[in-house]
């Protein structure tokens, strides 16, 4: 998971207004000052392998869309709108990249 939390954190770092800061074991992504996303960086987030986002506002497409996707995880934090995305090998990199997107979206 260390080598797919750096190769993510290296490609949304080079979006516009994102930053990093240590967060508890996490890797934590900042769209301006608004959280979008944490990375596991010496613990995961509900399994070894699982990074979490932030999805604002999380209305009932998305939700429908997050539900389809067995890699998305809903956790006690939904009500704060965070999911859990499980990565199980590199094929999930695209996914993780697209949640984490959505996420930098609706972090504006």
């Amino acid at each position: 998971m260390k080598a797919w939390s750096a190769a993510l954190t290296s490609e949304v770092t080079t979006w516009p207004n994102v930053s990093t800061r240590p967060m508890f074991g996490f890797t934590a992504l900042y769209r301006k000052a608004k959280i979008f996303a944490v990375l596991p960086c010496t613990r995961g987030m509900e399994s070894p392998n699982a990074l979490a986002v932030k999805i604002l506002p999380a209305g009932p497409r998305a939700l429908a869309m997050a539900r389809r996707d067995p890699r998305i995880g809903f956790t006690d934090a939904l009500k704060a709108r965070w999911l859990t995305f499980e990565m199980s090998s590199d094929n999930d990199l695209h996914g993780a990249l697209e949640w984490i997107n959505r996420a930098y979206t609706a972090a504006r």
